[in-house]
């Protein structure tokens, strides 16, 4: 992959990358808790939990393997419900995404669902023209298997070679994202 100033483009992961989301997710995870009877968790201990997707994160809050197959369909069916109550762009990233999409092709591949990666990027990064936004898809490679990676450069029809992936280390987890952003000319 290219270095950032030589990108055609670049794909960002989303969540702890451009967005904020655990407010979001420990809103929905807390409610189909409660719904159950279950003890609520910190933000803290959830946030610890996050980057691995939505059937480890449910098993880590659920001991019960019964309880938490069904409750993973309502953590779904809540967040699907409301993606961005208050999920948020990282603070100064919008000045970064505007000088980086000057000249560049801006992608998104999230481990998240399709539709909630859409949900969410259409609310809050809207303003950017994103070619592709991809979450996992049905009959495509998913995140964090690199063939997702390869699949949305194929989509933007740019070579390999000239596309750069920013995400947060280890992790999607929002815990792991920079507190600061800048933009270099």
């Amino acid at each position: 992959m290219a270095p950032l100033r030589d990108a055609r483009a670049i794909i960002f992961d989303l969540d702890g990358t451009l967005v904020d989301s655990l407010d979001d997710i420990v809103l929905h995870l807390n409610a189909t808790l409660a719904e159950r009877g279950l003890p609520a968790h910190s933000r803290a201990e959830i946030g610890a939990w996050v980057g691995h997707g939505a059937e480890q994160l449910v098993r880590r809050a659920i001991a019960d393997p019964v309880v938490a197959v069904e409750a993973l369909a309502a953590f779904r069916a809540h967040y699907r419900a409301r993606p961005v109550v208050q999920t948020r762009l990282y603070d100064g990233l919008a000045d970064v995404l505007d000088r980086l999409a000057t000249g560049r092709t801006l992608a998104v591949l999230s481990n998240k669902p399709h539709e909630l990666t859409v949900a969410v990027a259409g609310a809050l990064l809207g303003r950017w023209p994103f070619a592709v936004i991809a979450g996992q898809r049905a009959g495509k490679p998913h995140k964090p298997d690199p063939a997702a990676l390869l699949d949305v450069v194929a989509e933007l029809a740019i070579d390999p070679r000239a596309c750069v992936m920013v995400e947060t280390p280890r992790s999607t987890s929002p815990r792991h994202a920079p507190r600061r952003c800048r933009a270099s000319p």
